[in-house]
């Protein structure tokens, strides 16, 4: 919120205005809003109606949807003492990854009617469709030699970047916090390298990451969403099953989905009149089927 303040003023000044004072917080939001509102006030050219407006724009208040305890009165500026590090990452080819993001994508694309057919019957009908976006933003990144491949942390990390912009609902958050927690447990493990990882690694810093997703989430296993086939493929992996065995059990926990009582989202008001798997879990499989293809 605070680099999208600062962003809307510094745009405000650069069209010719003024900012004089800034406002930032959760003043209106909306389940389906992805973005942010920004509104404007012209204040009067006469100073004495000026002033009394502002005096009252800074009054406190406590009302619903308009919160203005404190303001910045140039929320545009910066502090050089206060800027972190900056990380430079270098985009990097990698043949392996490359076939892997290929090859998941090509399977996003082929099962999602499939994936988007269950979210219509027990959801509101776009996991499909968020999915393949996240996929096809992935794809166009590696196939354009935008991802620093050759840095297994930092891949995941821009393609965590890549899910928040590119998915929207529940499913894309999930995903996104898994990345990003799978990147920073690779990191924890020093696996900066493909040529440092082992399947078990993968597994046990996948749970790791789902230990981070877990901070952000009441989803559990038994829940009917994608963990329930997330959490046994990490699980299998990290007691040194192979490949084809996390799959297996991926499998069988996108399939047991169909007779468990939905816990989250949509599809727990939705009458269940069929045994349908969760289409989280069914379009997560695709993607791990897509990956493990790849790799045989």
């Amino acid at each position: 919120m605070g680099l999208v303040t600062k962003l809307a003023a510094e745009a405000t000044r650069e069209a010719g205005l003024d900012p004089v004072r800034v406002f930032s917080g959760t003043y209106m939001t909306g389940l389906a809003m992805p973005g942010i509102s920004i509104s404007l006030t012209v204040l009067p050219d006469n100073e004495q109606e000026r002033d009394a407006l502002l005096d009252l724009a800074d009054q406190p208040a406590y009302c619903s949807g308009w919160i203005n305890h404190a303001h910045a009165e140039d929320a545009g500026s910066t502090d050089d003492a206060a800027q972190g590090p900056t990380t430079h990452i270098k985009p990097a080819a990698d043949a392996q990854w490359e076939s892997v993001i290929a090859s998941a994508y090509g399977n996003v694309v082929a099962e999602e009617p499939k994936v988007t057919h269950l979210d219509q019957v027990m959801g509101d009908g776009d996991c499909g469709h968020v999915l393949l976006s996240g996929a096809t933003a992935i794809y166009e990144a590696s196939k354009n030699t935008q991802l620093p491949l050759n840095d297994p942390p930092a891949a995941l990390a821009r393609i965590s970047s890549i899910v928040e912009d590119a998915m929207g609902g529940t499913s894309g958050i999930i995903y996104c916090l898994f990345l990003d927690g799978l990147a920073q447990q690779l990191r924890r493990l020093d696996c900066n390298d493909s040529g440092s990882l082992t399947s078990k690694l993968w597994g046990q810093a996948m749970l790791g990451a789902l230990d981070t997703l877990y901070q952000y989430t009441s989803a559990r296993p038994g829940h009917r969403t994608l963990i329930d086939a997330l959490q046994p493929f990490a699980a299998t992996l990290a007691s040194a099953g192979t490949l084809e065995q996390a799959l297996e059990a991926a499998c069988k926990g996108a399939e047991a989905t169909a007779h468990m009582q939905a816990k989250r989202g949509r599809a727990v008001y939705v009458q269940q009149k069929e045994s349908l798997a969760d289409a989280g879990a069914v379009g997560l499989v695709s993607v791990l089927k897509g990956i493990v293809s790849a790799l045989q």
